[in-house]
């Protein structure tokens, strides 16, 4: 039985630990997909800002490259028409390039020169302005450039460069062909030539530095139908040949309408490392909480089989122990009657009679003794049958009380029985039921006071028969309550042992209660004595 019960734990202790690599397994891969599905949005968004960093790079390198255009002639010409409109009369204009310092650096400056003829008086006029040596359209707008020398021609000069700046963007036709022509030819030029892939690999070198993504990648550019674009100078990231299946995908132009959809993809050889590092902290954490649940269960485990070895060498050792007892004993009971047999044994031996009846009885204690504790070793396999028979309780009860009552012949101690007139008849071992009414009641005999004083009630409730023992002697303290139907257990007594005894009779009582089903409570006041009850199921008593 005790070899089923430890096999029944391992078994148990053995699903529980499985179940629990379950679900630790399974909260691993909750993490694995959370942390995925935070890796994809974090690439997801750093796509689209690439996408949208790469598109305004680009537009802005168009811009550059139109108003990085040298339009000097249209310039000057603008300058000769509004200085007209600034003089009174003119004759002619001329324009003449100069340098001049200013706060330490060199700037180009346009002299503008301008003669009227007075054919009445006959005098010649000249009038000169300086104008800033515009040859960019971004030159326009450059605020720090404000400084005109010559005090006589301020007001004109100023009121020259607001004239020329709204000429440039309201009658310069030219900056707007330009821009056309410029974005034309970018729609309708070949993706690999429009397409910088080693500025664009730079912008996704950047972007990706910001974001929780690896720094490791590879990437490439496709068209609408995902087949790869081939360029003629690519960078160390830039691989053709990736599976789509793998990379994350973005519209590389999503603002302009005009455009081929052209996809960037990239691809993390190393995401599986990055996720994992990632995961890092609590994969640990569980790892090692597991590591220590295995370890501290394998060593219950060889605790326990210890524990159930010793437990068989001990029940072994008293098997054969009380065996090898149980030899002398009868011998010795023999060599007593034999003493007492008036045949075998002269009349003068007759001093020697007292001294065998005490050896006899001591015999007979010790026999009782060795056959407890084989009965104990023999619950502790798990080996003990019951020889279920149908008995009367109401007449076994009379047998143990009369036992008893002659034991305490000495003493003066008192039986009472309080039984019903009916008999009560019960289907179960005789031996046993007698051992535990015995128990029970010796048990209150040798724990009572100067004159043992013992009460047995047994009454027929229902299905349920309920026999009482009651004792009005020392009692037992509440915290030994518990405890008093272990094994080899004795109430403490401190320096006094004048009850005997090996702490088996109770928890014999407990092993055949429960063997049966049975029931069995304790109630005790320290001082005022005990009352065990024990409760016995009756359901297929004979009527």
């Amino acid at each position: 039985m005790r070899k089923i019960r430890v096999n029944v734990v391992v078994a148990v202790v053995t699903i529980a630990l499985l179940a629990l690599l379950i679900i630790q397994v399974i909260q691993t891969l909750q993490l694995y997909d959370r942390k995925s599905t935070q890796f994809t949005n974090n690439l997801s968004t750093s796509l689209e800002r690439i996408a949208i960093r790469h598109e305004k790079a680009e537009d802005m390198r168009r811009y550059l490259h139109i108003v990085n255009h040298d339009f000097s002639g249209q310039y000057k010409n603008i300058l000769k028409e509004e200085f007209k409109h600034l003089l009174a009369a003119k004759e002619s204009i001329s324009i003449h390039d100069t340098i001049l310092v200013e706060n330490g650096f060199q700037a180009n400056y346009l002299i503008i020169k301008g003669k009227a003829f007075d054919s009445i008086t006959g005098l010649t006029t000249e009038q000169r302005v300086l104008a800033r040596d515009v040859r960019q359209l971004r030159d326009l707008f450059d605020k720090q450039k404000k400084t005109i020398p010559h005090n006589d021609s301020i007001k004109l000069a100023m009121k020259l460069d607001q004239r020329v700046i709204q000429q440039v963007f309201k009658k310069a036709k030219f900056v707007n062909d330009m821009m056309v022509e410029t974005f034309r030819n970018n729609v309708y030029q070949d993706p690999a030539k429009r397409i910088d892939v080693l500025f664009l690999d730079s912008v996704i070198q950047t972007e990706i530095k910001n974001d929780d993504l690896p720094h490791t990648y590879q990437f490439m550019v496709t068209d609408e139908t995902g087949k790869p674009i081939n360029f003629k100078h690519v960078s160390s990231n830039y691989n053709a040949a990736l599976d789509t299946v793998l990379t994350g995908k973005t519209l590389l132009l999503p603002s302009n309408i005009l455009d081929e959809n052209i996809y960037l993809q990239i691809y993390f050889p190393k995401k599986g490392v990055f996720l994992f590092q990632e995961m890092w902290g609590p994969f640990v954490i569980s790892l090692t909480l597991m590591i220590l649940i295995v370890v501290a269960l394998m060593f219950m485990f060889k605790t326990i089989l210890a524990q159930e070895k010793l437990s068989e060498i001990k029940n072994d050792f008293i098997s054969n122990m009380t065996h090898e007892f149980k030899t002398p004993i009868s011998t010795i009971s023999l060599a007593c009657e034999a003493l007492n047999d008036k045949d075998m044994i002269p009349e003068e031996t007759a001093a020697i009679k007292p001294f065998v009846k005490m050896i006899y009885d001591e015999n007979q204690r010790l026999s009782l003794l060795v056959e407890r504790i084989l009965q104990s070793a023999v619950m502790d396999r798990g080996d003990l049958k019951l020889k279920e028979e149908s008995v009367i309780l109401n007449e076994i009860i009379h047998d143990v009380a009369n036992n008893a009552q002659f034991r305490m012949q000495h003493t003066g101690g008192q039986i009472n029985l309080h039984l019903p007139v009916e008999l009560i008849s019960l289907k179960t071992d005789k031996m046993h039921l007698t051992n535990v009414i015995s128990n029970l009641v010796d048990n209150g005999i040798k724990y009572s006071k100067d004159i043992p004083e013992i009460d047995i009630y047994l009454k027929s409730e229902a299905n349920k028969v309920i026999l009482t023992v009651i004792d009005k002697g020392i009692g037992i303290k509440k915290e030994h309550l518990q405890k008093i139907f272990d094994k080899l257990y004795r109430v403490p007594t401190g320096n006094l042992h004048n009850v005997k005894g090996f702490g088996l009779g109770l928890s014999y009582v407990k092993a055949i209660a429960e063997l049966n089903g049975w029931n069995i409570i304790v109630r005790s006041k320290f001082g005022e004595g005990s009352e065990f009850c024990l409760t016995i199921d009756n359901t297929d008593k004979n009527e």
